[in-house]
């Protein structure tokens, strides 16, 4: 009896954990891993809520410019006198490219001011507010022969349009 136990014994043999083919998987996956995250961006944009501060002797509503996209227009207003100018939608959508040439005349009237406030109806699509936002920030500007970017009103506060 003790001869068929021990011969039990000696037919098992240790298990070894072949591990060639996750080594092989990880030689082809890590650099591939590595070369696609250099492509990859990831671009983040501060944005504030518009706050109920109170205004400082410095800051006075009507410095305070707010962007409105409507359906059917877009309407740059102060806080205090109203409304600066109604842009009506061009045949192809909102017209950017008026509200960015009104937005260098504010510009150079208030040539210290940096914030602005995006006022959006509920039913805007995404890429109407991303292109309003970028109109607000800056526009591009021919030096030399060479595109460049000058600033409008880079900080950007974000919320729901009046009813």
């Amino acid at each position: 009896m003790l001869r068929s136990i021990a011969r039990r014994h000696r037919r098992k043999e240790t298990a070894e954990m072949n591990i060639t083919a996750f080594m092989n998987l990880m030689v082809i996956l890590v650099p591939f891993l590595l070369i696609t995250a250099v492509f990859s961006r990831l671009t983040i944009l501060q944005l504030n809520l518009p706050g109920e501060a109170t205004p400082t002797t410095e800051q006075t509503d009507e410095d305070t410019f707010e962007v409105i996209v409507r359906k059917d227009q877009l309407q740059v207003v102060t806080r205090r006198t109203g409304l600066l100018k109604a842009i009506p939608n061009a045949p192809a959508g909102y017209d950017v490219v008026a509200l960015t040439d009104f937005l260098k005349q504010l510009k150079a009237r208030f040539p210290e001011k940096t914030d602005a406030t995006l006022l959006v109806e509920a039913e805007t699509s995404y890429d109407t507010v991303v292109q309003i936002m970028d109109s607000l920030r800056a526009y591009t500007v021919v030096e030399d022969g060479k595109p460049r970017m000058a600033e409008l009103f880079p900080d950007i506060s974000i919320g729901d349009a009046p009813t």
